[in-house]
């Protein structure tokens, strides 16, 4: 089963990054690491085996 607290947690922080360039105005940045969050989380996601049972601390 997928570890979702891993990837929620990846995903929040890589949204709070990007309001933070967002605030600077780098709009480019802030999307770059939005979508390299979003593949990351997505890869981790597909590649999940189905071994993990339980979150990792």
């Amino acid at each position: 089963m997928p570890n979702y607290q891993k990837l929620y947690a990846k995903m929040f922080n890589a949204a709070t990054d990007a309001l933070r360039a967002l605030e600077k105005l780098n709009i480019g940045y802030a999307q770059t690491l939005l979508r390299c969050a979003q593949q990351e989380a997505e890869e981790e996601y597909l590649n999940d085996d189905g071994t993990s049972s339980a979150p990792e601390a």
